[in-house]
């Protein structure tokens, strides 16, 4: 009896053992799925290639966001508006003074001026939120209301 016992549980271990290669096997098609890798080794090469190819893509990218940075701080992100009437005795608020500038405070402030038979407009650089030109009170206002 003892032989026959012995023979049971060795065919139970073998039963064992044949399902946790069953397991074993699923588990490794699982993981070789979606590649031409016949072995570990050939999975992790192609995981290394995978990785180098990441490690390129993000450096073009990180390359690009510094490019498109630094035209950003270049570009017109602040407009403002003020609108006012010069003259006392005639019409409304159609004058104007406007500026366009950019993160660094470069840019320009145009102004109108408009009366009942003519319309002037000006244009003055400014250069860190200063200009070279006078600016009038309104000019003045616009380019502090654009800060």
């Amino acid at each position: 009896m003892s032989i026959s016992i012995l023979v049971y549980i060795l065919s139970g271990v073998i039963v064992v053992l044949l399902v946790w290669i069953g397991l074993t096997e699923y588990r490794f098609r699982k993981f070789f799925a979606g590649t031409n890798a016949r072995n570990l080794e050939n999975v992790m090469l192609e995981l290394g290639e995978q990785m180098k190819v990441i490690k390129e893509t993000q450096a073009n990218i990180n390359k690009h966001l510094v490019t498109v940075d630094k035209r950003l701080d270049k570009s017109i992100r602040s407009v403002e508006t003020i609108r006012f009437n010069p003259f006392l005795d005639a019409g409304s608020n159609q004058s104007f003074a406007i500026s366009f500038l950019n993160d660094e405070g470069n840019g320009v402030v145009m102004s109108s001026l408009y009366a009942r038979d003519r319309m002037s407009i000006f244009a003055k650089p400014i250069i860190n939120r200063k200009s070279e030109f006078e600016l009038s009170t309104e000019e003045k206002d616009v380019l502090e209301k654009s800060k």
